[in-house]
């Protein structure tokens, strides 16, 4: 009779785990399906095609590239230090404001020439690119640093810290209402039509500016030398300091990427949404960190994917049920896939333990 049961046993554990592995698997398709497989029944039977559902994909897409290069910054710095830095979005929110406040120095107006624009914006992107990977070394200098020891719970209240104070800068800078600001590509023009589906000039420039610098991060992170002391330092810090890698440079760098990223997506965002506001960062940081949770925290491809997803979830849901339900939405997705699926979409790739 026992040596039944211990027969038994290893066949049923196989098969208990091969049948949790399938639920996780058709359960979390499931999820990521349900709403625009849903509204795509809806408007077949109602429309007769799928315009409006295309409409609304393409607007995600492109607010997902804006949220997936934010995301990039948070998924970056954790995969280094195992640090959620809540500072994030108010970096981004400075890059918008930086980005911004440069218009006027590189004589960036409404009708200028386009030849003229485009080098002025790109002046623009970069000089918000530098001032938001120098602020993020300082954060991390400063506030990150001397905490590196210290319990798990002191840097992240000290990261709370940090992004209530860059609220504060930001209020001081430009005030505490929201404010529109010139529409200098005119965003909302129709550029093409595929199908009934529009393609803008802000969807366009979303995909010309996220897709190249996710391609330049990759390339950095998978081939430069820095970027594997990064990935070594991701891996395993103490091992990396007996080969050699100055951990601390290293660490500065990521933060300088991440910041770099930041500043790119404050001004895509500018340009994308036409306002500016000192409450952007937060509210951007929140939906770019749930995006870096569910592609896989510290997974730079699960950063992209979480982005993009989140984009066109977030648009599904302003647009088919209400603006007022998007983040409830959006957060039921997070619980959903998190508990279908623990470690992310595509995983994490976390320090593993000594």
């Amino acid at each position: 009779m026992s040596t039944n049961t211990a027969t038994a046993d290893p066949a049923s554990h196989r098969l208990s785990d091969t049948l949790r592995e399938a639920a996780s698997k058709y359960g979390l398709i499931a999820v990521l399906l349900a709403l625009p497989v849903y509204l795509a029944i809806s408007d077949l039977i109602s429309k007769g095609n799928l315009t409006d559902l295309g409409n609304n994909l393409v607007l995600g897409l492109s607010n997902g590239a804006i949220i997936a290069l934010v995301a990039l910054g948070y998924t970056l710095v954790y995969g280094i230090i195992e640090l959620i830095n809540f500072a994030h979005g108010e970096v981004f929110m400075i890059g918008s404001f930086v980005a911004f406040g440069l218009w006027g120095t590189f004589g960036i107006s409404e009708g200028m020439a386009v030849p003229g624009m485009i080098v002025g914006l790109l002046a623009a992107m970069i000089a918000a690119m530098i001032v938001c990977g120098g602020l993020n070394v300082m954060i991390e200098r400063v506030a990150y640093k001397p905490l590196r020891n210290a319990p798990k719970l002191a840097p992240l209240i000290t990261a709370i810290g940090m992004s209530f104070i860059l609220q504060n800068v930001g209020i001081l800078w430009r005030g505490s209402s929201q404010a529109s600001v010139p529409d200098l590509i005119n965003q909302s023009n129709d550029l093409v039509t595929i199908g009934g589906v529009v393609i803008n000039n802000g969807d366009v420039l979303a995909a010309a500016v996220t897709i190249p610098l996710v391609f330049l991060l990759t390339s950095f992170i998978n081939r430069s030398r820095l970027g594997k002391a990064m990935r070594a330092t991701a891996q395993d810090p103490d091992a990396a300091r007996l080969m050699g890698i100055n951990v601390n440079t290293t660490i500065s760098m990521t933060f300088l990427l991440g910041g770099m990223l930041a500043g790119a997506a404050g001004l895509i965002n500018l340009l994308y949404q036409t306002s500016i506001w000192y409450f952007q960062g937060f509210q951007a940081g929140l939906i770019a960190f749930t995006a870096a949770v569910m592609g896989g925290i510290g997974n730079l491809k699960g950063a992209v994917l979480g982005g993009l997803i989140i984009g066109c979830i977030g648009q599904l849901a302003e647009f088919r049920i209400g603006a007022e339900w998007t983040a409830v939405v959006v957060f039921a997705y997070l619980v959903l896939i998190m508990v279908f699926r623990p470690q992310g979409l595509i995983g994490e790739e976390t320090r593993e333990a000594g």
